[in-house]
């Protein structure tokens, strides 16, 4: 069973410019005390066609943390515009929130953007290049996309086993073909500022 359970996302200042930070703020619950670091990563999909236009918007490690209900603002910077290619700098994309322990990523969250203009002029004529200061960027924050996987949340392997080093580790960690993912319905957003904050417990 998830020794950490996402209880809800509201994606903050949206619509906003595109040339804006992305901020969530992000509430989960802990079932049990966890000793090590949950890494939250963000992740904008510059391009359909390939993945090596993805853009790591930040990674922040938050833990040690002790059960209960936990809340923090998870804030990034735009991406940089001059990895996006022309043709995929407007209209819909992705981008994604991820959140892993001990390097083993157990859900993700990934919210439809538009981007467009406002100018009713530029939208008929876009320019070459886009002028990304005159973007709109607007989250489909109603309708998320949680896909959850099967991680190893025990302690490291027993002491008699440590001889054996990582490859006894990495069989205990459930290998790609024994992921299950399933796509689940979150409980209603909010729609609606700045750093990500200081975890707040319950």
């Amino acid at each position: 069973m998830a020794k950490v359970q996402l209880c809800n996302i509201t994606v903050m200042d949206n619509p906003s410019p595109f040339l804006n930070p992305f901020q969530f703020e992000i509430t989960f619950e802990c079932i049990e005390e966890l000793k090590e670091d949950l890494e939250w990563k963000m992740i904008y999909v510059g391009s359909a066609e390939s993945e090596e236009y993805d853009q790591v918007l930040d990674s922040v490690f938050v833990g040690p943390i002790p059960e209960g209900k936990h809340m923090f603002v998870f804030q990034a910077d735009p991406p940089n515009v001059s990895r996006i290619p022309e043709n995929d700098a407007l209209g819909v994309t992705v981008v994604l929130l991820t959140c892993s322990y001990r390097s083993q990523e157990f859900i993700r969250v990934g919210y439809f953007i538009n981007n467009e203009y406002n100018d009713p002029e530029l939208k008929e004529n876009a320019p070459s290049p886009p002028q990304f200061d005159k973007v709109v960027r607007n989250i489909l924050a109603s309708e998320p996309r949680v896909t959850r996987f099967k991680v190893n949340w025990e302690d490291t392997v027993p002491t008699e086993n440590s001889q054996n080093g990582d490859s006894t580790l990495a069989e205990s960690v459930p290998s790609t073909s024994e992921t299950e993912s399933a796509q689940v319905e979150m409980p209603s957003f909010n729609e609606n500022s700045n750093s990500w904050a200081t975890m707040e417990c319950s």
